[in-house]
């Protein structure tokens, strides 16, 4: 990495989302479900409440790409750049559902969006990896601003992720089933736009990530059998959920030491972790205590609320919190991924004047 790589940052310049209007709660979703699945309590599980989920009704055209183009035009309208403006586009959705449930993988949805917003001279281009997928896109974008190759860009994403919850609801026998924690997600888009940090008080100072490829076969789908059919992933022979739950902390905990750095150095005001369920956040969280010696900065989420929104997840929770002020401006954030793959990570950030 040469001088000027490491002088220059980027920052979080806008955010926006879109959620769809219908909301769908846990106990009506486990309506008519196995007998077995509703005695384990799914909202005791996973602390989902209730989830929106996309209107099916062909009028309303609400889907994977429809969802991310409004967030995208969310995050615009609170942006200081207009479309034209935008040297990057990149797309992070899992779900690619266009109009009449059609999935598409061509053209990319990167070059969809930008054609529809007017993002005519962007580079545009599509991103997959799980529920790191928002935070894959910054992180690229990120390196593309510090290097010099672009001045902003927008990360987007739209997920239409009940499409799996309708299909366990179906099916799912019991709290074991490798189905059970789909039943936990909801739908949602998100957009951010990066540009070039000319002030430590809004700056990405690092966002880093790490994939475990021994473990690309395991799912956060899958169940656990000691947390009860909690969405933890686990693979008997090779890791257990508790080794798992020890990759951020002891990942971070290398970056930071390379730095000559310690966790509580940082002065976090505010963790966000991937929105599996409240009982996976609390023991990640406690989890990281341990392991740094440390007490973690206030937790944030809106799992209860919105349900596991897969890419989505940091940035909606971030937004939420910010417009209702239950985040302060001038804050540091630490942003934790947490997806199939394995993927882990950190982005630490300081936001104070955001648009959202």
């Amino acid at each position: 990495m040469n001088t000027s790589t490491l002088n220059r940052h980027s920052r979080l310049e806008a955010l926006g989302a879109h959620v769809p209007e219908t909301v769908l709660t846990t106990r009506e979703l486990t309506e008519g479900i196995a007998a077995a699945v509703r005695d384990a309590d799914l909202q005791r599980i996973t602390g989902v409440a209730e989830r929106r989920v996309y209107d099916p009704d062909p009028a309303a055209a609400e889907n994977s790409f429809s969802m991310a183009l409004s967030a995208a035009r969310d995050c615009l309208a609170a942006s200081r750049y207009e479309a034209a403006d935008l040297d990057v586009v990149i797309s992070a959705s899992i779900t690619r559902f266009t109009d009449g449930g059609r999935f598409t993988f061509e053209p990319s949805f990167a070059s969809l969006l930008a054609r529809e917003l007017g993002a005519r001279k962007a580079i545009h281009f599509d991103v997959s990896n799980a529920c790191a997928g928002m935070m894959t896109g910054v992180y690229l974008l990120d390196r593309m601003i510090r290097s010099g190759a672009v001045r902003n860009g927008l990360v987007v994403s739209g997920e239409q992720a009940t499409a799996v919850a309708e299909t366990a609801a179906r099916e799912v026998t019991d709290s074991y089933d490798p189905q059970f924690a789909s039943l936990s997600v909801g739908d949602s888009a998100a957009a951010v736009v990066l540009d070039t940090s000319t002030d430590e008080a809004d700056r990405i100072h690092y966002v880093e990530l790490m994939t475990c490829s021994e473990y690309s076969h395991l799912c956060m789908g899958m169940p656990s059998e000691r947390s009860q059919g909690i969405a933890l992933y686990t693979d008997n022979k090779k890791m257990h959920n508790r080794d798992r739950l020890k990759l951020w902390p002891r990942f971070h905990g290398d970056l930071l030491a390379k730095q000559g750095r310690e966790f509580t150095d940082e002065a976090f005001d505010y963790v966000i972790q991937h929105q599996v369920g409240t009982r996976f956040i609390d023991y990640v969280n406690q989890t990281a205590e341990a392991e740094f010696g440390a007490a973690m900065p206030t937790s944030l989420a809106v799992v209860e609320k919105y349900g596991n929104t897969a890419t989505t997840s940091h940035f909606l929770t971030l937004r939420e919190h910010l417009r209702a002020g239950t985040a302060r401006p001038g804050s540091r954030f630490l942003m934790v991924p947490a997806a199939s793959g394995v993927v882990t990570g950190a982005l630490s950030a300081t936001i104070t004047n955001m648009g959202v």
